[in-house]
């Protein structure tokens, strides 16, 4: 076993789109950016985050204007960075230009729903509304290519179409961010941690699993789906009551994903269609230009709770890989979303599957802030996707430096992201993938 002591200024724990960009935003404002170190599991883009996909969402269509202003905000970098429209000489990726794509999409409300509602209100306050009414029928059917030609409508009640939302290649853009901020002289290396190694009123670093010891002035976790799993011996070391728990701030939270190998003639035909919101249901993402590949996630979302040797309970992701998927979850995710907008495809060879996980918050608001206890002064915290946050990735970083140096983001933003007491009570920014049961329930 390696005996490596490795020193830091700051240690980056997890590379998804709170580790990257904030290694991003650092590699800019540190006085030093090689005495940052980010640590994960595997080499970027990291194959475990949720970030590391074929595509994502990038829009702006919020029910909250907080985000609704925030994800502007990450459009413009998204439009306007030379790096994300570019990259640079020693981008590995395929994808040598823009990243970001203004598809456009189609959202389709279910019979009840005011979400639609709500978001195009804010559009229409904020004086920048460019959605339009789409007619549920068979109009809609003939709409973008016919992509949509043989979709089930029964439940469907209103639609609205906005050209200005689109998707970007996920992982393409990780790996840009991220080898940016390693050409600046951050240091990224690979290493399975297995625990957090406490010193006098504060954390000394991590150890990983092959035991090489991370040493740090600051220790950020961006661990998503995995922060209560790690951060659960600690608090049993400190004797950290339930309710001040991490668990109850985030919970890891999954959603079910398959995607569909293309012909030459279907990517063609496909690659111009814009996403598709199928209500709460789940969504529909455009082929990428270099990977032809059709993709469906069933936003119906679960966690995985275990109890731990000291029983508390805390939600973790199954250690199995990601790809395996029971029968039974498969089922419903063809019934939910494949059956309901494009049916000729659930009777297709599946190329493959996968479990997307990601952390939620009770609020769907991330969580990025110090940690409250006194014995963890120099430990910080940028998780909390909720399955949203994705499309922050230019931006976010910035927002993270600042918590990291003690500097305010601004009053809303401090209490949109602190951490929190007592239970949340209100409309949250994300409420669809909030998680009402267990993936036991869908094991075979």
């Amino acid at each position: 076993m390696s005996t490596e002591r490795h020193h830091a200024s700051i240690l980056i724990v997890g590379a998804g789109i709170f580790g990257t960009s904030t290694a991003y935003h650092l590699s800019h404002t540190h006085s030093s950016p090689s005495s940052i170190t980010v640590l994960d599991r595997s080499p970027y883009p990291p194959r475990h985050a949720a970030s590391t996909d074929i595509n994502k969402i990038v829009r702006a269509d919020y029910s909250d204007r907080f985000y609704m202003d925030l994800a502007y905000e990450a459009m413009e970098a998204w439009k306007s960075w030379t790096l994300l429209q570019q990259g640079s000489s020693n981008t590995r990726s395929e994808s040598g230009g823009p990243l970001f794509h203004d598809s456009g999409w189609v959202s389709l409300s279910g019979r009840g729903s005011d979400l639609a509602d709500r978001i195009r209100t804010n559009f229409r306050d904020r004086g920048s509304d460019s959605t339009e009414d789409v007619e549920v029928g068979e109009k809609m059917r003939k709409d973008w290519g016919n992509v949509l030609e043989e979709a089930r409508f029964e439940d469907i009640e209103k639609a609205y179409w906005n050209p200005d939302a689109g998707w970007a290649d996920a992982g393409d853009a990780v790996e840009r961010m991220m080898n940016h901020a390693i050409e600046r002289g951050v240091s990224y290396n690979c290493g399975d941690v297995k625990e957090l190694i406490l010193g006098d009123n504060h954390v000394k670093g991590v150890r990983t699993k092959d035991g090489r010891l991370y040493e740090a002035d600051k220790v950020m976790l961006c661990t998503g789906a995995w922060t209560s799993q790690l951060l659960s011996p600690v608090e049993d070391e400190l004797e950290i009551n339930e309710v001040d728990r991490v668990e109850k701030q985030v919970t890891a939270a999954g959603v079910c994903v398959v995607h569909y190998q293309l012909s030459a003639e279907e990517h063609r035909k496909l690659s111009p269609m814009p996403v598709i919101i199928y209500s709460d249901k789940g969504e529909v993402l455009p082929p990428p230009r270099h990977n032809p590949l059709l993709k469906f996630t069933n936003a119906r979302s679960f966690t995985s709770t275990i109890t731990t040797p000291t029983a508390h309970k805390i939600s973790v992701p199954p250690d199995r890989d990601q790809t395996e998927v029971s029968e039974k979850l498969k089922t419903e995710t063809l019934s939910s979303i494949v059956h309901n907008t494009m049916p000729s495809f659930v009777s297709r060879e599946v190329d493959h599957w996968r479990l997307c996980w990601d952390a939620i918050t009770p609020s769907q608001n991330q969580l990025i802030t110090k940690h409250p206890h006194p014995h963890l002064s120099n430990l910080f915290l940028a998780v909390g996707g909720s399955f949203h946050s994705w499309k922050f990735l230019p931006t976010i970083g910035k927002y993270v430096v600042n918590v990291l140096n003690g500097d305010s983001n601004g009053d809303e933003k401090d209490e949109r992201w602190k951490w929190k007491t007592g239970a949340f009570e209100g409309r949250g920014a994300h409420e669809k993938v909030v998680p009402q049961r267990e993936l036991s329930e869908l094991e075979d």
